[in-house]
């Protein structure tokens, strides 16, 4: 089956980095829509960046900060995400799509069909 699997996630101070991974299996990424999504308790669900053919896109909570890419010879989805803040503390996850974009100054994924187990990041000193 179609499988995507975070990792990178973990403890770091503000102002740090984290590399967040969505490895692929099952399927070539190359031609799907992949979108990073964040959601923690009393929190409402955040779309933060997504890729597509039609290229990269971001929230505006993370523009400037977080960089999504991808490496096709490891089907693997990036989110490089810099500068981190106490408010990006979250359970990040990614999901697959048909094609995403960005709505409401959150990105958005259509036609989701599976979402990982998600990877914990805490900002915090």
């Amino acid at each position: 089956q179609v499988q995507v699997v975070e990792s990178g996630g973990g403890l770091v101070q503000p102002g740090g980095s984290l590399r967040l991974s969505c490895a692929a299996s099952g399927f070539t990424l190359e031609h799907y829509a992949i979108g990073w999504f964040r959601q923690a308790p009393g929190k409402e669900r955040e779309g933060v960046s997504c890729i597509s053919d039609a290229g990269t896109f971001y929230a505006d909570s993370v523009k400037g900060r977080f960089t999504i890419s991808r490496d096709n010879a490891k089907n693997t989805v990036y989110l490089q995400m810099n500068s981190l803040k106490p408010e990006d503390t979250d359970v990040y996850y990614c999901a697959t799509g048909r094609f995403c974009g960005v709505v409401g100054g959150r990105t958005t994924v259509y036609g989701m069909d599976y979402w990982g187990k998600g990877t914990p990041v805490t900002v915090s000193s």
